[in-house]
Formats: structure tokens, sequence, C-alpha cells
């Protein structure tokens, strides 16, 4: 089981670092004492979860007694989240909201919880200023301190308009103006994964043009989604039945942009009725 401790001073980034890792498939855990750590970590090994994340900080200040065991038993990668004052500052009066100590003067409430948390920041294995960081910088610097560069997914989903449009696409593209293996007698009872159907569907070269633009359109589409810290991004693709063209173009996608992306393949509507 990997077990990531996310701790530091509030305002550097513990959330948008909770949310990262949640994207990258660990079970996360806001602010638990350290000392039922050892518990999650048993019962979610019997659920046979790998990758655990637990968020400490000065909230649990009156648990922070026991981290110190606790870290030296369980061993975990421990990263400390940390930020200038002047950006602290500004982030929390961006926010409004109230430092974890209440004492009113916010420069000393950050001083204070600087000194209590040193001790963690001395033994982490990962220090990360996030003063000049983006949320999406930030969860880029996880992920290669993790080893999990391939956070980011392409989903590609095929779909039949009659059944509808898939209501979680991000972006929906129609590929309707293809060659319709629904007329060949033969084809009729395949579906677009065969390679038969492929080659019908891309047997005109006038239509070449139209593939590799939708291939750009949704390179694009996932490029920007990937660098404004998105965990997925889906690309939908349309034929009149979803068993066909849709399914084609989805397959030979998924190959073309296998180079860019972790890609994953959907085919919603490829085994309902006509």
């Amino acid at each position: 089981m990997r077990f990531v401790v996310i701790t530091g001073l509030s305002g550097a980034g513990k959330t948008s670092a909770h949310f990262a890792l949640e994207d990258l498939g660990y079970f996360s855990v806001d602010n638990l004492p350290p000392a039922l750590w050892p518990s999650l970590l048993e019962t979610l090994q019997k659920e046979s979860i790998d990758k655990v994340a637990v968020v400490v900080d000065i909230r649990t200040r009156k648990f922070l007694g026991d981290l110190e065991p606790t870290l030296a038993r369980l061993k975990p990668f421990l990263v400390f989240l940390e930020a200038r004052p002047d950006v602290l500052l500004k982030r929390y009066n961006l926010s409004r909201r109230l430092h974890p100590l209440g004492t009113g003067n916010l420069l000393g409430e950050i001083e204070a919880e600087k000194n209590a948390l040193a001790p963690l920041r001395n033994r982490a294995d990962l220090v990360i200023d996030t003063s000049d960081k983006s949320a999406r910088e930030l969860k880029e610097t996880l992920e290669k301190a993790l080893g999990e560069e391939e956070g980011f997914v392409l989903r590609l989903l095929s779909f039949g308009f009659k059944w509808g449009p898939p209501q979680d696409a991000d972006l929906v593209l129609d590929v309707r103006s293809l060659p319709n293996p629904y007329y060949d007698p033969q084809l009729k009872p395949l579906s677009g994964t065969e390679p038969a159907v492929a080659q019908y569907v891309f047997s005109r070269k006038e239509d070449e043009p139209f593939y590799r633009a939708l291939m750009t359109t949704a390179g694009l589409a996932a490029e920007g989604a990937r660098e404004n810290g998105r965990a997925a991004y889906t690309v939908a693709i349309g034929c009149t039945g979803g068993r066909h063209r849709s399914v084609a173009v989805v397959e030979r996608l998924a190959q073309d942009m296998s180079g860019r992306f972790r890609v994953g393949v959907e085919h919603r509507d490829v085994g309902k009725g006509e």
C-alpha cells in the first residue's frame, strides 16, 4: 500500500493537493487524528485499496502528540506545503477565511503555525513552495514526485444520436457524414471494431481531411483541459445508431492519440437494437 501524508501551512494548497491525489486514485481523508491511521490503513487494505492519502495540519493540533510515533511506525511519504507570508496573507484576504489558530493576528498566526509544524517540515520527503504555483502546477509536481504522471485521461465515447447524446460529454462531435455500413448487408450485423467496417467508413480519400480536423479539435480541447488541471476530459463521437461509424472513429482516434494521452474507450450504444 502506498501511503501519503499531506501537511503544511494553512493557505499553502493542502486542499488542492487533496483533490489532486483523489484524481490520481487515492483514497483521501482530511484531518483524521494520527492515532486512527493504522486502523484506517488496515480497513482499506482488506478492501484491496492500495493508495491512501491523509491531510493533517494545525487544525488537529490537539492530536499532534500522536503524530511522531505514528509517522515512525507507518513510514508514509510525507509532503509539506508552504508559501511566503505575503502570499499566505493575500490568499487569506481573498478567501476571507479565519486562520485555524484564530487569534486575530494573521501574521502572528502564520508564524506560530510555521514554528509548530517545523518538526514535520524537517522530516518531510518533499517540501513544495506553492507561492508561485497554480493548482495545476502543484498537481504536476505531486504527479512527478509520486511517479504518477499519467493522471490525465482522455475518454473517447461513441454513441448514437437516436438514443440521445451523452450528458457527461465535454465535447460532442458528429460523424454522420461518413459512409454508413448500415446499408451494406454484410457489414450491417458487425460493429465498428471490425476491420472490414472501419475500412468501409474510411474508404473515401475526400473524408480524410474531415477526420484529421476532428482529431485536431479533440486533441486541442483535451490539451487545454489538461493544462487547466482537469483529471479527465470526455470527447463523444456520434453517428445515427452508435454501432458503426462512431465506433470506428473512436477506435482510430484511440490508436492515433495514445502517444499524447492516456486514453479510455467506451462504446455506449454498440449493443443496442435497431
